[in-house]
């Protein structure tokens, strides 16, 4: 089934079409098994999570905006994140860490990725509006790991001078991103 095919269907669903929500299921259920599946790793669980996930989906397709992501890729981070939460509830909060990175998807969303751009711009605005010389100290110390020592030799000021401009460049900064 195209993804139009499928973001119809979410509509549909939305408004409480048994039939549109029947098509839903047999259309994408092996997809979001295998998913419950790779992440949970126990058929058993992955067949009941599976139908709590289409429980969330009649409940949550109303919140299925079109324009915003493919309806496949929605329907993915429900059956995901889900079965996140299953394992969170079963594990204790102390699992090893290296687990984490077979559940996790590594990547950020298309979201998270339009977010962190913002952000970065509005870091640079406000760094563009600090003195030129402390705005490339604060990048220097921040953004490359450069050390006060080698920056209050770079630019030639005592240490403690240096660490004064980053600390007060650093308090312009939060000045201007909280603005």
């Amino acid at each position: 089934m195209t993804p139009e095919g499928i973001s119809e269907l979410i509509s549909r669903v939305s408004l409480r079409d048994r039939a549109a929500f029947d098509v839903l299921y047999a259309s994408t259920s092996a997809k979001l098994f295998g998913v419950c599946l790779r992440v949970l790793g126990n058929r058993t669980e992955a067949e009941d999570a599976l139908q709590d996930i289409y429980v969330r989906i009649w409940n949550k397709a109303d919140r299925f905006a079109v324009a915003d992501t493919s309806p496949i890729s929605w329907l993915v981070a429900i059956a995901r994140n889900h079965c996140i939460d299953t394992l969170r509830a079963r594990k204790p909060v102390a699992a090893e860490l290296d687990q984490a990175v077979d559940v996790a998807e590594p990547s950020p969303n298309p979201e998270q990725s339009a977010v962190t751009r913002g952000e970065a711009q509005r870091l640079h605005d406000c760094l563009d509006q600090l003195e030129a010389v402390r705005a490339a100290a604060v990048r220097g110390a921040y953004l490359n790991g450069d050390s006060y020592e080698a920056l209050a030799n770079r630019y030639s000021v005592p240490l403690n001078t240096m660490r004064t401009w980053l600390r007060r460049s650093l308090m312009k900064l939060k000045e201007c991103l909280e603005g």
